[in-house]
């Protein structure tokens, strides 16, 4: 049962908010304790997919970000050299191009308005488990003594540390920068330019004042694992230089392009204790090749939640939990993995019967492809 249990929450990103959030609405007084020094995010878009756009509605907020928000209804993949249509996928159920400091701040009004207490300027640098009780080690070198925690942390998670003190990420060989533009008069869909080794998504923002970048590339010499790098744009503008002119005329306006290395990390393979458990990035890292790391953090938090408020003992809860989540989490993480190559195809005989093979589908079944990935986008963790 939640009514009245004292939750603490690390981390007040997507996951973090999500989880505290669904937790007070369930009658839980909710701490979430956040590094920076305000609740905020940056410079970037995201894709929430029905699957996380059913969390929001049921958290009460689908309104408020819908009306920030582009609803989309067609992905389309193009050529890198011609821009040419290679395949136009109707996704059924619309997706929401949405920024990702709307997100944050949606998900934060609503914390405030439900009760929950957000401490700033607070890192946890580490975790010590005894039982049900939680030491939680401070940057500023105190501690404090927990019960209930959830750890949406991130990719660094100081208590996935202490689950899987074994679990270390590899560079896969590919960088991706994102960038912010004003807006371009676009159509509300994403546009994936695929190329040898490379590719490039486009998609407007906030009702078209901005355009959205997210460009990846395969190479050898790797990158720090931080979204908040800054890389001169003439790096960006060479690895895409014999794209679609559209496309080099549109990064010739990128002035401060984030650069990240992308990496493997394992999916997590213990993800609570008798009184702490994993959501997120914190649990299963996912590459940004099908959008869905925000919405599996959404799924997560509710699915959560709903665990821990029904009658159950905590440690049994985050059980099924873990139980219910981890083997989905798996299937979309593969998932991501495989799209990375399909997008990167080198010019051949594969590259050509692949194109060819997506044109004909989309001229004559394009709902055969779409309906690939419906168990993503249709599953429903709200039922």
């Amino acid at each position: 049962m939640l009514i009245g249990k004292p939750v603490t929450v690390l981390g007040g990103g997507v996951g973090g908010l999500a989880v505290a959030l669904a937790c007070a609405q369930r009658g839980a007084a909710v701490t979430v304790l956040e590094q920076a020094g305000e609740i905020a995010e940056v410079g970037a878009g995201l894709q929430v997919s029905p699957n996380g756009w059913v969390v929001l509605r049921a958290l009460g907020i689908a309104d408020t970000i819908a009306a920030r928000s582009i609803r989309s209804t067609t992905v389309r993949l193009r050529d890198f050299r011609r821009g040419a249509e290679v395949f136009a996928m109707p996704l059924g159920s619309p997706f929401h191009l949405v920024h990702r400091a709307d997100l944050i701040d949606a998900l934060h009004g609503a914390c405030r308005d439900a009760g929950v207490e957000i401490r700033l300027n607070t890192r946890v640098a580490g975790v010590e488990i005894d039982g049900s009780v939680n030491t939680l080690k401070l940057a500023d070198g105190t501690e404090e003594v927990h019960g209930l925690t959830l750890a949406a942390d991130g990719l660094h998670s100081a208590a996935r540390h202490v689950f899987n003190p074994r679990s270390k990420p590899f560079f896969t060989g590919q960088v991706a920068w994102r960038a912010t533009l004003p807006g371009r008069d676009l159509p509300p869909e994403a546009h994936v330019f695929m190329g040898p080794g490379r590719h490039l998504v486009r998609y407007p923002l906030r009702g078209g004042d901005l355009t959205n970048i997210v460009a990846v590339e395969e190479r050898d010499q790797w990158a720090v694992e931080d979204w908040a790098h800054e890389d001169d744009p003439k790096n960006l503008r060479a690895a895409f230089t014999d794209f679609y002119p559209e496309i080099k005329d549109l990064l010739a306006d990128v002035q401060a392009p984030n650069l990240w290395g992308l990496f493997r990390h394992p999916v997590a393979k213990v993800w609570h204790s008798d009184n702490l458990a994993l959501l997120g990035d914190a649990a299963h890292p996912t590459l940004p090749f099908l959008a869905q790391g925000a919405n599996l953090a959404l799924e997560d938090a509710y699915v959560l939640a709903r665990c821990l408020a029904d009658d159950a003992e905590t440690s049994e809860a985050l059980a099924v939990y873990a139980a219910l989540r981890k083997p989905r989490a798996l299937q979309v993480i593969e998932a991501a993995n495989d799209n990375a190559t399909n997008y990167h195809l080198r010019p051949g005989p594969m590259r050509f019967a692949a194109h060819t093979a997506l044109r004909l589908a989309s001229r004559y079944a394009p709902h055969v492809v779409a309906n690939r990935y419906r168990w993503i986008h249709a599953h429903d963790v709200t039922r």
